[in-house]
């Protein structure tokens, strides 16, 4: 095992997990076979992290019987009908209620190879390998698992925890820039929902975070699991505190259901999302302007956006934010900020003030 480990723990009792984080854990056999019951496994990656880091996965699982699923990349493939792919690979290597899969990829493989778990043979265990920076810091841990549908994201899924969480930091290496600057909206969140000191530090060390710095890296991805963790130990199926995590999310799932997710990557859309929050917060007397644009201010320093697409117009970004897990009696919920670090969900606001911030965002007057 690699020195520089760091090691947490979701803490869901008889459930409970860990997090590996650190370098070359990837094709390491010690972080995944105390977590794997049975003697097969299917392997479930995509067309781009295949050629990367399917070899060395496959070493480590070299005493196991281990098949493959390669899906294409990509949030627009996120559906029920590539979701069939995993099914045929578990089926078709004879995978029994002892097999476990593992989820090798960021966000979009993790959450199908999840949801597969979670129903065939009406459950088997998963391991996550998230190989991009939001996989790692949010998507990886906490048991969220789902695809889209052409009307809603993520409005098809389960709760399923998978047995271990092997996040190998040296895969962000091959990260793309715009996926890793996707991943910093999910570190941000965190500092803006409950954690202002992490948010603090953030703001000092966004350059070297940008610049990639392997100990300022690893450092943001600890702080992001350990909130989530959290979080996710009080409330594990998102009855309460949990909704506090989808902050921005609301906003951003409109955002890439109405481009048909191909066209923005879910942290461009969070970030978004987020702002718009903060804008929408000001508004119900909560934070002051100079917050508004402190958050504005590291969200372009991490290169991310800040508006909706042009193309979207108000009537659709509304019909859209009403397909959302967290509307309720047809009412939709927001998670709002009344303060950094301090968020809260809120179901009781002026439907005027949510249009204005729409049509705000959508105009870009506002900024």
């Amino acid at each position: 095992m690699e020195h520089n480990l760091q090691i947490l723990t979701v803490d869901l009792g008889e459930r409970s997990y860990p997090i590996y984080i650190g370098q070359q854990c990837l094709h390491d056999p010690a972080y995944f076979q105390p977590h794997i019951r049975g003697k097969k496994v299917l392997i479930v990656t995509n067309t781009t992290v295949a050629p990367l880091y399917l070899a060395q996965c496959q070493r480590a699982l070299e005493k196991f019987q281990v098949s493959t699923c390669i899906l294409p990349d990509g949030e627009t493939y996120k559906n029920l009908q590539e979701l069939n792919q995993i099914f045929i690979g578990l089926l078709q290597n004879h995978c029994d209620r002892q097999s476990t899969l593992i989820a090798l990829g960021g966000g979009v493989v993790g959450d199908m190879t999840g949801f597969a778990a979670a129903v065939y043979q009406r459950g088997v265990d998963f391991i996550q390998v998230p190989t991009t920076l939001l996989a790692q810091v949010d998507s990886s841990v906490g048991g969220k698992t789902g695809v889209n549908h052409t009307l809603g994201k993520n409005m098809i899924g389960a709760f399923h925890q998978p047995r271990c969480v092997i996040a190998d930091t040296d895969t962000l290496s091959t990260l793309d820039e715009r996926q890793y600057k996707s991943g910093l909206a999910e570190v941000i969140k965190y500092g803006l929902i409950q954690d202002e000191a992490f948010f603090v530090w953030l703001e000092t060390h966004m350059d070297a975070l940008l610049a990639r710095d392997s100990t300022v890296v690893a450092e943001a991805i600890f702080r992001s699991c350990h909130n989530k963790a959290m979080v996710v130990a009080r409330d594990e199926r998102e009855e309460g505190a949990r909704a506090l995590l989808n902050l921005g999310h609301t906003f951003g799932h409109a955002i890439e259901s109405a481009t048909g997710y191909s066209q923005w990557l879910h942290g461009e859309a969070v970030a978004t999302g987020m702002m718009m929050a903060a804008l929408m917060s000001h508004k119900m007397g909560w934070l002051s302007i100079a917050t508004v644009f402190r958050i504005r201010a590291i969200l372009v320093r991490a290169g991310l956006p800040l508006f909706p697409p042009e193309s979207m117009d108000l009537e659709q970004f509304y019909t859209y934010m009403q397909v959302d897990k967290k509307v309720v009696d047809g009412q939709i919920r927001l998670i709002l900020l009344e303060k950094i670090g301090q968020a809260v969900v809120c179901a009781q606001y002026d439907a005027q003030l949510l249009k204005q911030t729409l049509s705000e965002s959508l105009a870009r007057t506002w900024a």
